[in-house]
């Protein structure tokens, strides 16, 4: 049991630092390649901080554990709303300035609805998974295209000193990018087996620990990112990360799962925790999208962001004590 707590604990740490790195290898080997600011942040550095969530739930599905697979991915959405943007947002309310991040937010809303009607059959195929990768190849395709045609200056403005911090000289940013790969997969590996070998000796499903530990660790990219761009006031950088992080989540992460292997859904996904994800996701395109101005997710919304995830955390520790 310790030993199966030090990999997930150890692979945790060691797989957000390759993360880290990965992004800051990848971004820097982009600028190399002269591709635009706002390319590099919508796809590299997207890609980058989403990646700990596709590797763990690919090994997952490798493994034939469903539910950390789908735990991860619909846990990291979660907690990517609320206790990511929440605690955003609670250092400084975040304003929706940037008219590419209000045309994202109904996107998500239809994106969450349609892997609703995937899982409704309580089955991924991989006819899902082929949607779920046609969509999200649409999306991507769609928001390239218009992020270059019509230059977002206020995004712009922000990403290109973020992106800056991460230059290096080419020969440092391709080994950072490969090294960072190598250890991501690695300690994925460590953080999968730790996951569910923990879930065994405690009588309880590998879906509660991939909703739980694994979601939250994941998400911790995501979490440092947005933390720092709101103590700096780049709410578009903050809001940007979660909107680019649950769309990847939902349709790559998913659908590589599915792909790998075709898996049934447990049921209580259905049933309580993407009731929630469909829930915090309605919150934040009705505070977020502004009908009646800018949109702005202020300090009392902060609160109760953070409020449901504990509350939701509670929930799923408490079902796990009972079920137990």
């Amino acid at each position: 049991m310790l030993l199966s707590i030090a990999a997930l604990v150890v692979g945790l740490v060691v797989l957000v630092w390759s993360a880290d790195r990965f992004v800051a290898g990848s971004a820097a080997t982009a600028r190399h390649m002269g591709l635009p600011s706002l390319l590099i942040g919508m796809v590299i550095v997207g890609f980058g901080t989403s990646a700990p969530e596709l590797v763990v739930s690919a090994l997952a599905s490798l493994d034939g554990n469903p539910g950390l697979s789908l735990g991860n991915a619909y846990g990291s959405n979660i907690a990517n709303i609320t206790l990511i943007l929440g605690a955003a947002a609670l250092i400084r309310p975040i304003s929706v300035r940037s008219d590419a991040w209000r045309k994202e937010l109904p996107i998500l809303m239809a994106v969450t609805m349609l892997a609703a009607i995937l899982l409704w059959d309580g089955r991924l195929t991989r006819t899902d998974a082929l949607i779920h990768f046609v969509v999200f190849a649409g999306l991507m395709g769609w928001s390239t295209i218009q992020g270059l045609a019509h230059r977002d200056k206020a995004v712009e403005a922000v990403l290109e000193p973020e992106l800056a911090a991460r230059t290096m000289p080419l020969r440092p940013a391709v080994f950072w990018m490969v090294l960072g790969l190598v250890v991501l997969v690695v300690s994925s590996r460590a953080l999968v087996w730790g996951a569910v070998r923990i879930a065994a000796a405690m009588g309880i499903s590998d879906l509660i620990i991939g909703l739980t530990v694994v979601a939250t660790g994941t998400s911790l990219p995501e979490l440092a990112s947005s933390i720092a761009a709101a103590r700096k006031g780049e709410h578009d950088i903050a809001l940007g990360n979660v909107l680019g992080s649950n769309l990847f989540n939902t349709l790559a992460v998913v659908g590589l799962a599915a792909a790998i292997k075709p898996m049934d859904v447990p049921p209580e996904i259905l049933t309580r925790d993407f009731v929630v994800l469909g829930g915090v996701s309605l919150v934040l395109f009705l505070v977020g999208y502004g009908f009646r101005g800018p949109g702005r997710i202020n300090r009392w919304e902060a609160v109760l962001l953070l409020a449901g995830y504990v509350a939701y955390t509670g929930w799923l520790v408490r079902t796990a004590v009972i079920g137990g």
